[in-house]
């Protein structure tokens, strides 16, 4: 048996393994510290750093936000370190900047705060990094083609029909509507529909049990996100928010898992029932999200119906929160503008005409103002207002080394606010959008849908409900918003929404 070492050459070795890791962590410590410091930022204090300056209240710490980018992308070329606690941040707000990072191949996982989205989404497309979402991107791309995209339009129709006659039964000069929770339901049933081939009648029923979980999942998360104390899942679980966060998932996964054995096992047996079942009904047989995947998984058992799970999920919680937020904001700012709103009545009308016939994809191309709207609406409130990057190994940006322990953020909602790229830019002004002005603009200038290898797979979708929604409105009323932007609040971390839940406006019947 080995002799054991004297008590006093033991303290020894430890306190030299400690002194070692000391030395180690100081000097790790100090390395970043002289890094980070080449960039400018607001003043930060020592442990502390910037923390005692954000805020609790969204609404708050988005205009903190805001006062700190237009504050220092002058002086920081677009640049801006931020101290959280002892953890170093920066902020990425400049094009040139952006389309570094976006273009990179290297630095594709997505910042620590997307863990609190794994819960409910696993490692979907938008969580997972790595070999896994290369090959889940390169497997789902198909289900975004066009010509499957055509086949939701019909639900895009449905379900806003559904909602132009809510609102109509609402449309007085003098009644005030809240609309975004309205569109918000409506986009929900538009979700549920094309993910899963499941009616879950949000529009009617907003206390549906799977409703209540995905409203309530949708804002736990964000709220989770913001507060770094709740990202320990061993303590969050502790908590009673996570306890409510833990409810809501179950049932969220409940439906989910019951819909994918539905639809796994009630599978056309060969195409000509499929035909036999449209000349009957005279419809065309939907074919859902889920469908494809459930596909993909008899081709690939590889392929899991876990695998299905994630990726339904993540289609619902990525559709549903973005489009509500992208249509809801429009309408404030279209209500905002007569003359815009006068030139969107005028198109609209000349492809439409008094016809109350359902939207096709070969009337989005003929309405070219409508989609410069969109555009700006995206720009000035984009839904994602801000991207998490994990860095791999060292970025040089600018001549900079931003360390790989930094995180960083890419500001949408700042970067789309550039005044170099786009003058005077707290205006409304959808021309900017015109081929000519968009041809001068650097390409990484307007990212509402990120950009580079990951840039959003459902962006084609996205555009199509929300012109489809609007479309609908527009045909049959006339808005005046009773807010401005900055009366609604916008705020948010995750998606750009208004902090008090209130988009108000006046709808008056146009024929």
């Amino acid at each position: 048996m080995a002799a054991e070492l004297p008590a006093g050459i033991g303290v020894s070795v430890c306190l030299v393994a400690l002194s070692v890791f000391l030395a180690s962590y100081i000097a790790k410590f100090l390395r970043i510290y002289f890094l980070i410091s080449k960039f400018e930022g607001p003043p930060a204090v020592p442990i502390f750093g910037n923390l005692l300056s954000f805020k609790s209240d969204a609404r708050e710490n988005y205009l903190l936000g805001r006062k700190i980018h237009d504050q220092y992308r002058q002086k920081s070329g677009g640049l801006i370190r931020v101290w959280y606690g002892p953890s170093p941040a920066v902020l990425i707000i400049s094009s040139k900047h952006s389309e570094i990072l976006m273009n990179s191949s290297h630095h594709m996982g997505k910042g620590v705060q997307y863990k609190c989205l794994e819960p409910w989404l696993g490692q979907g497309l938008l969580t997972s990094s790595g070999k896994k979402w290369a090959y889940r991107r390169k497997l789902l791309t198909p289900t975004f083609h066009f010509s499957i995209l055509q086949s939701f339009i019909e639900v895009f129709n449905e379900q806003s029909f559904i909602l132009v006659n809510k609102l109509e039964k609402l449309a007085t000069e003098s009644q005030t509507i809240n609309i975004f929770p309205l569109v918000t339901n409506c986009v929900l049933d538009i979700i549920c529909d094309t993910a899963m081939g499941k009616r879950t009648n949000a529009q009617e029923n907003s206390e549906n049990e799977y409703v209540r979980a995905v409203d309530n999942m949708s804002r736990l998360v964000i709220r989770r996100m913001r507060n770094p104390l709740w990202w320990s899942d061993w303590l969050y679980n502790k908590l009673g928010v996570g306890k409510e966060h833990d409810k809501s998932l179950k049932v969220l996964h409940k439906v989910t898992k019951e819909m994918i054995q539905e639809r796994l096992h009630h599978v056309p047996s060969n195409k000509s029932e499929t035909d036999q079942s449209e000349s009957i009904t005279g419809k065309r047989k939907r074919i859902a999200f889920l469908d494809l995947l459930l596909q993909m998984h008899r081709e690939d058992p590889s392929f899991t119906l876990e695998d299905i799970r994630e990726e339904v999920d993540t289609f619902m919680f990525e559709g549903h929160d973005t489009t509500s937020a992208a249509v809801s904001w429009a309408i404030l700012h279209i209500g905002q503008y007569p003359e815009i709103q006068a030139r969107l009545h005028d198109e609209i009308d000349e492809v439409f005409g008094e016809s109350d016939r359902p939207v096709t994809s070969d009337d989005l191309s003929k309405l070219p103002y409508l989609s410069r709207v969109v555009k700006e609406t995206l720009r000035i409130t984009p839904p994602v207002p801000g991207i998490a990057r994990k860095l791999d190994e060292d970025i040089v940006i600018d001549g900079k080394v931003i360390p790989k322990e930094a995180a960083i953020l890419l500001i949408i909602n700042a970067l789309h606010r550039d005044p170099e790229q786009f003058p005077d830019p707290a205006r409304f002004d959808p021309d900017r959008f015109l081929p000519e002005n968009s041809a001068k603009r650097h390409p990484f200038a307007f990212i509402p849908f990120s950009a580079g290898p990951r840039n959003c797979i459902g962006q084609k979708f996205a555009m199509m409900e929300d012109k489809v929604i609007l479309i609908n409105i527009l045909r049959k009323f006339s808005i005046k918003s009773l807010q401005t932007l900055e009366e609604a609040k916008p705020a948010g971390m995750l998606i750009l929404r208004p902090s008090e839940g209130n988009i108000l406006v006046n709808l008056s019947l146009r024929k």
